[in-house]
């Protein structure tokens, strides 16, 4: 086989290496931002109010995530009223709003 006959087959294999590394980076992208949303802590606050005839408890949802240096803490709503799944969505959305990540 001669020079002229490998080149456009090398030069058309190359382009399509290219293309196909474009796309891998697109993905790898993708899945950063993705990565980003679930690195969030749920977990649930108990908060104690006190009167002249009885103390009560309530708990409420709560998230944690990093933005830049700082953690920022979110309160998500009563526990009667969202479960873990519903709390979780929630906080995830939030985290994508603060930190303008598309979900």
């Amino acid at each position: 086989m001669k020079a002229a006959e490998i080149l456009p087959d090398a030069r058309r294999e190359a382009r399509r290496m290219e293309g196909r590394a474009d796309e891998l980076k697109a993905e790898a992208e993708a899945l950063k931002g993705a990565a980003r949303l679930e690195d969030l802590t749920l977990w649930q606050m108990e908060k104690a109010k006190t009167t002249k005839k009885r103390s009560k408890t309530y708990l409420y949802w709560m998230a944690s995530w990093r933005e830049g240096g700082k953690v920022r803490n979110v309160h998500l709503g009563s526990c009667k009223t969202l479960d873990a799944e519903a709390a979780l969505q929630k906080a995830r959305a939030l985290k994508a709003e603060a930190l303008a990540i598309k979900p």
